[in-house]
Order: C-alpha cells, then sequence, then structure tokens
C-alpha cells in the first residue's frame, strides 16, 4: 500500500490550496483515509478523515475552512483549503486511519507535501 501526497505550495493569509492523496494497493470501500500534518516543533495531529460512506470529520482548527471529499473512480482523496492561515503551515500527509477514523493511522509518512502560508 502507499499513499503519496501531492498539491502544496506557498500561498497567502487567506488563499486556498487543494491537496490530492493518490492511493495505490488498496481501496476506498476497504477502511477510510484522514490527512494530517506536522508543523515544525510540533506533533503530527490528525485534521480531517473520511469513512467508506463518504461522511466527513474535521478538527476543530480547520471545520468550516477545509473540506475532504473523495474520488472512488481515481482512488483519491483530497483535501480543499480555505481561508488559510500562517498557523496551516505544515507538511501534509495522508493516511489510512482504521476502524472508520477511529483507530491507529498508516501512512507514508515520508511522502508529505508542503504547506507554507505567509502572512
Amino acid at each position: 500500500v502507499q499513499l503519496q501526497a501531492s498539491g502544496g505550495g506557498l500561498v497567502q493569509t487567506g488563499g486556498s490550496l487543494r491537496l490530492s492523496c493518490a492511493i495505490s494497493g488498496f481501496t476506498l470501500s476497504q477502511d477510510a483515509i484522514g490527512w494530517f500534518r506536522q508543523a515544525p516543533g510540533k506533533e503530527r495531529e490528525g485534521i480531517s478523515c473520511i469513512k467508506t460512506d463518504g461522511s466527513p470529520s474535521y478538527a476543530g482548527s480547520v471545520k468550516g475552512r477545509f473540506t475532504i471529499s473523495r474520488d472512488s473512480a481515481s482512488n483519491t482523496v483530497d483535501l480543499l483549503m480555505n481561508n488559510l492561515r500562517p498557523e496551516d503551515t505544515a507538511i501534509y500527509y495522508c493516511a489510512i486511519v482504521t476502524r472508520e477514523c477511529e483507530g491507529d493511522a498508516y501512512g507514508s509518512w515520508d511522502r508529505g507535501t508542503q504547506v507554507t502560508v505567509s502572512s
């Protein structure tokens, strides 16, 4: 199983980015997919997850600004990020999350994408 996050970049405060997670060796009907991020000097945190039935969940820090979605045909999970803030600066990763977003995360933690939000 491999997961590759892409779509990061440099954006100004208030801007938007769309991240994409390309998945191989695993289908979206098997378990949930989550987005995580790790800022310099901070622990990795889960920010969004989408279950096999398509229902999403969000951390309070991104709720109302980020939208997770999936495309079964292309086996990808996207994260649309609006109204970005400097505190959103981090490396973003996608991962399989067992037990429908309630269990452990299994990701390619060396295949993240950098998001930098300038003030």
